[in-house]
């Protein structure tokens, strides 16, 4: 519960009384800008004015903000943005909250991308791959493509507000695509359903989660159905779960991928695997 506060509150005893409760100094002020209707940006206005009262419309916003978060729902979800490569990116209770660890992915395509290339980023959620590769990569003719049209309609919108050509679709993964690309990207569901790390992403969409007994089934979909779809030296790329590299290198290598390996996030967890396509 958030700490009840007296009508003179002000900045810095807001955000003392939330680091108070185990609140991060920097989600602290994040959720404090988000109630006083200020931008990421201005973190420096909250050192500058500790000394200021908030407004009794503040501090509800304020305490509600802080309510939530206390209560585990993700920061983007209240505040409404999430950051993902140096793009803003707008964000709800449809998609996934975008996590830095994908940004490993991001980083292994960019370096592999060949010039005016055609990309397809599977199970686009937030449009987060999609949005960083385009924003990054302008010569790339980039889809995006999730099953789930409430996603859809966010990163539609991202792509919108931030002016990005890409070209949406909806569907399962792979299936019903007549086009070939050089590259396919994807950070698809690997959660295994009866996993004990689900009971602290309650807020998130189940769906975009979990995938099977192993959280392998949406993998092994997408690895059996990318070969139809992917040009001679194609690549396909996969971001899995910190146990589940080798299991996805196995899948990659049994399917005729070639040069099949994995790529750590910052944490040196193994987080990605892909392999490229040699060709029928």
């Amino acid at each position: 519960m958030a700490p009840r506060m007296e009508a003179q509150s002000t900045v810095g005893h807001a955000l003392q009384s939330a680091m108070a409760l185990g609140v991060a100094r920097l989600e602290a002020q994040l959720l404090l800008l988000h109630a006083l209707g200020r931008t990421v940006q201005e973190r420096a206005w909250l050192l500058a004015h500790g000394e200021e009262a908030l407004s009794i419309a503040a501090q509800q916003i304020w305490q509600e903000a802080l309510a939530r978060r206390m209560g585990g729902e993700p920061l983007p979800y209240i505040t409404g943005w999430a950051a993902f490569y140096g793009l803003e990116l707008q964000v709800d209770a449809r998609v996934l909250c975008p996590r830095a660890d994908t940004e490993t992915l991001v980083e292994w395509a960019l370096k592999l991308l060949p010039v005016a290339a055609r990309a397809i980023d599977l199970g686009t959620g937030s449009g987060a791959i999609a949005l960083a590769l385009k924003q990054q990569r302008p010569d790339v003719h980039m889809d995006a493509r999730d099953l789930s049209a409430e996603a859809l309609a966010v990163a539609q919108a991202n792509a919108q507000r931030l002016g990005l050509d890409i070209a949406f679709s909806q569907g399962a993964w792979l299936e019903g695509l007549a086009e070939t690309f050089d590259f396919i990207v994807s950070n698809p569901p690997y959660i295994a359903d009866a996993d004990p790390h689900l009971a602290a992403l309650t807020h998130e969409p189940l769906q975009a989660l979990t995938s099977g007994a192993d959280g392998l089934d949406d993998l092994r979909a997408i690895i059996a159905q990318a070969p139809a779809c992917l040009k001679p030296d194609g690549w396909l790329l996969l971001e899995h779960g910190y146990d589940q590299a080798e299991a996805v290198r196995q899948l990659l290598q049994a399917k005729g991928f070639v040069d099949v390996q994995s790529r750590q996030d910052l944490a040196g967890i193994e987080r990605c695997s892909g392999g490229r396509w040699f060709g029928p």
